[in-house]
C-alpha cells in the first residue's frame, strides 16, 4: 500500500479515537451535572429506571421543563401571610389533625403557585420540585402519599404528624428560597 493510505487510516483512527473521547467526556459531565443537581432524586430516579441512561434522561427532561418556567421568590408579604398561615395550621393540629394536613397541603400547593410552579397533578410538582429542591422532594413524597392515606381513612395521628412535619420541611424552602432556584436557569 501506498504511504497516503496508511497516513490516511491513521486519521481516520485518531479521528474515531477523539470522537470516543469526547463521548465519554460528554457523558461524564452530563452524569455529574445531574448528580450536582439532583442529589439525592439522581440515585433515586436513576435506581429505578430501566437504565441509568433513561434515568438520566428523564432527569435532563425535568431540567430542561423546570429551565423554561419563570419561577420567582415570593415578596416578602407574601412570605410573612404564608408563614402566619403555616403558624396557624400547626397552632390546629392538636385539636384537629386531619384538617391541619388537607391545609399544609393547599398551602403547598398555593406557594407552588405563587412562585411560578404548574400545579396541575402531583406527579408533575413533584418532579419540576426536584429540580430545585432535591434534598426535600422526598418529605413531599412523603407527605402527600400520607395525605392521600387520610384521605381513605388509613392515616394514624402519629401518620399525620409525620406528613405536616415532611410538608414542612418544603414549606420552609419555598418560603425562604429567594433566587436560588433560578441560579441552574440562568446557567
Amino acid at each position: 500500500m501506498d504511504a497516503w493510505v496508511w497516513v490516511l487510516i491513521a486519521v481516520a483512527a485518531v479521528v474515531v479515537i477523539a470522537a470516543v473521547a469526547f463521548w465519554f467526556v460528554q457523558r461524564r459531565r452530563r452524569r455529574s451535572t445531574l448528580r450536582e443537581r439532583f442529589g439525592p432524586e439522581y440515585e433515586r430516579r436513576v435506581d429505578s429506571a430501566k437504565s441509568r441512561r433513561k434515568g438520566e434522561g428523564e432527569l435532563a427532561g425535568r431540567a430542561k421543563r423546570r429551565d423554561e418556567l419563570d419561577i420567582q421568590p415570593l415578596s416578602p408579604q407574601a412570605r410573612e401571610r404564608y408563614s402566619q398561615q403555616w403558624d396557624d395550621l400547626q397552632a390546629r393540629f392538636v385539636d384537629v389533625p386531619q384538617v391541619a394536613l388537607v391545609e399544609a397541603d393547599a398551602l403547598i400547593t398555593l406557594v407552588m403557585r405563587d412562585r411560578g410552579y404548574p400545579v396541575d397533578d402531583f406527579e408533575s410538582q413533584s418532579e419540576l420540585v426536584s429540580v430545585d429542591h432535591p434534598n426535600v422532594v422526598q418529605n413531599y413524597r412523603t407527605g402527600h402519599d400520607i395525605y392521600t392515606k387520610t384521605t381513605s381513612g388509613d392515616a394514624s395521628t402519629e401518620d399525620l404528624r409525620q406528613a405536616v412535619v415532611a410538608y414542612r420541611a418544603l414549606f420552609e424552602e419555598l418560603v425562604t428560597d429567594d433566587d436560588r432556584s433560578d441560579e441552574h436557569a440562568r446557567s
